[in-house]
């Protein structure tokens, strides 16, 4: 947009809305990391961005969604009015569009940069006939009858991605809090920390947010918040899926946590969250 715009309540509402929070962080951070661009200078490789907000003041009155139009994989939301006060009205009417078009866009990048270097290891469709697409710099650091740990190491800590099973015979009922009782129950028994009698769980400072929906039609319900370590000064987020199996009269779950301190960990969530929903049965 043009400098003016971008200084004025145009630019103020644009910032706004694009700086919402990654859920389920321990310090926010933004979704996104969006730049400002001149549109002097809009033309040549500065086109081939993957996602690009584009206002143009004229009196085409039109919003509209293109998808690669100068470049593959790329999202273009082209906003065409003859004010700021339509530019506004508009962009705050579609702004669930952008967001989640956005975020389309960078899973189908991340996978693709996945696909590159795919894990072939069988662990996981050995112990629970599943499938998940990650990359071969995750390793199995833990495999029991009823656990699997799976590691990537980062410059300063780790991701992990873990996965057990839960019959429904055993569970009664189930709320929000079932899941959170359950995860600290696992983490107890097999995710300890660096001292003697340490373990991790849920953040009991923060309440995590929570999401019912579905996978391969089965009923899912999603999990994000913070992990800490009992008797010890490690924490960082999470991401949980407890799946509903009929089939085999269960729940599956698998979660993706990371160990990062000192350092933002958005990313490290993102590249998990897309792990994570690429599960198969």
């Amino acid at each position: 947009m043009d400098k003016i715009d971008w200084k004025n309540s145009l630019g103020n509402k644009v910032r706004e809305k694009l700086s919402e929070p990654y859920e389920g962080l321990p310090i926010d951070e933004p979704k996104f990391n969006f730049y400002y661009l001149n549109p002097n200078a809009f033309s040549g490789f500065m086109k081939q961005s993957r996602n690009i907000i584009w206002f143009v003041n004229n009196h085409l009155n039109e919003f509209e969604l293109m998808e690669n139009p100068f470049a593959k994989p790329q999202i273009v939301i082209k906003s065409s009015f003859e004010d700021n006060e339509l530019h506004k009205f508009y962009f705050e009417e579609n702004i669930k569009l952008i967001l989640n078009s956005i975020l389309h866009n960078e899973k189908k990048e991340k996978l693709r940069r996945i696909k590159k270097s795919y894990s072939k290891s069988k662990d996981l469709e050995k112990r629970f006939g599943i499938k998940l697409k990650y990359p071969s710099a995750y390793k199995t650091v833990k495999d029991t009858s009823n656990f699997i740990w799976i590691q990537k190491n980062i410059s300063k800590g780790h991701m992990n991605i873990i996965s057990y099973s839960i019959s429904k015979n055993y569970l009664k009922a189930f709320t929000d809090k079932t899941i959170i009782r359950i995860r600290d129950s696992i983490g107890k028994l097999y995710v300890p920390g660096r001292l003697k009698g340490s373990y991790m769980i849920t953040e009991k400072a923060y309440k995590p947010f929570f999401y019912k929906t579905k996978k391969e039609n089965k009923l899912l319900y999603i999990t994000k918040g913070t992990w800490e370590v009992y008797n010890d000064f490690m924490a960082g987020p999470f991401i949980n899926f407890f799946i509903e199996d009929l089939n085999n009269n269960r729940w599956v779950v698998i979660e993706g946590f990371t160990f990062a301190p000192s350092t933002k960990k958005r990313d490290y969530m993102f590249e998990l969250e897309t792990i994570l929903n690429t599960i198969e049965f």
